[in-house]
């Protein structure tokens, strides 16, 4: 079943691939070979992109000569502090994904930031983006922030990805109206609230929380993907007014009947694996959803019948995908 990762906007880039703007020295070789292979080394100041994945670097420095970049990529180094960046006020993506950063610091000159991925780091809060105000899309998965805060005044931010952390409350969202892509997975949350001024979501994604019940969405209007999988649901209900669902994931959680589901007209995805359906009955309910297209149903009790595929696409004679496999 595709499960959106942690961090959707992810892309692997090979390290050191922009060696004609940036390079690391090589720690092979001899003792006169001059910089040490924590050095950042700019072989060309008027780059607008300068690629230093994978470089070992363990300092941010000697960055003060690029007067023209736009996007600096340092992935998968050793950087413990944000410092050094003042000089680069026509940054508009910062990368420092998985380094060892503990505080987010020392931005404040990057006024043209849009983008910002402090993903796979050691940060326990949320702080320093008062004057990122054009920042339009916001990584911080896999660090250790407890709470949602300072966050309210990024009125241009898309998208906040703050999964896999220690989050136990949805709150301070309420001035980011423009937000399109919220990604809170992994975390501690108990409840879905806070979200009413959130009018322009498309994609809410809370797996692998410990929430109990849907509710309190009745303002997300535009919402297009829902992801509640790995939680303690255990009725499909308060999804009255996101007609504009095309994918919903409850799997791996205690649901036992199918319903509350046949106003999803635009319904596409629906992936209810792993929870404790044993009732055919309750699955007819899917007979008025003319666009689904995927079911995922294995690993409920009714996923056992012999004739389960067959019956599956009787009542749902749209589907094209049933669980892994393609209809015939």
């Amino acid at each position: 079943m595709p499960v959106p990762s942690v961090e959707q906007r992810v892309t692997e880039q090979e390290p050191n691939q922009a060696c004609a703007a940036g390079e690391t020295s090589d720690p092979s070789t001899s003792e006169d070979r001059g910089p040490t292979v924590n050095d950042i080394v700019v072989i060309d100041p008027e780059c607008l992109e300068l690629d230093l994945n994978h470089g070992r670097i363990n300092k941010l420095q000697n960055l003060e000569s690029l007067t023209c970049i736009e996007r600096l990529f340092l992935r998968w180094n050793l950087i413990t502090k944000i410092e050094n960046l003042d000089t680069l006020t026509t940054l508009v993506e910062l990368e420092l994904y998985d380094n060892q950063i503990t505080k987010i610091e020392n931005l404040e000159s990057l006024v043209n930031l849009e983008i910002l991925d402090l993903s796979f780091n050691r940060i326990k809060e949320l702080e320093g983006l008062d004057n990122l105000k054009n920042l339009k899309k916001l990584f911080l998965s896999s660090n250790k922030i407890q709470k949602i805060q300072n966050v309210n005044h990024l009125q241009n931010l898309n998208l906040l990805e703050l999964g896999d952390n220690k989050i136990r409350e949805i709150e301070n969202l309420d001035g980011l109206s423009t937000l399109q892509y919220l990604y809170l997975g992994k975390n501690k949350i108990t409840k879905i609230k806070n979200l009413d001024t959130l009018v322009n979501l498309t994609c809410l994604s809370l797996q692998s929380n410990r929430l109990a019940t849907i509710e309190n969405m009745n303002n997300l209007k535009e919402l297009n993907e829902l992801y509640l999988s790995e939680n303690g649901i255990e009725i499909i209900q308060n999804l009255e007014e996101n007609k504009k669902l095309e994918t919903l994931d409850l799997a791996q959680n205690k649901i036992k009947l199918i319903g509350n589901v046949s106003h999803l007209e635009l319904l596409q995805e629906f992936w209810l694996n792993n929870n404790e359906v044993s009732d055919w009955n309750t699955v007819e309910n899917l007979s008025s959803l003319k666009n689904l297209a995927t079911v995922y149903l294995e690993k409920n009790p009714i996923a056992e019948d012999a004739t389960y595929r067959r019956k599956l696409k009787i009542i749902a004679p749209s589907l094209t995908q049933i669980d892994a496999t393609l209809c015939r």
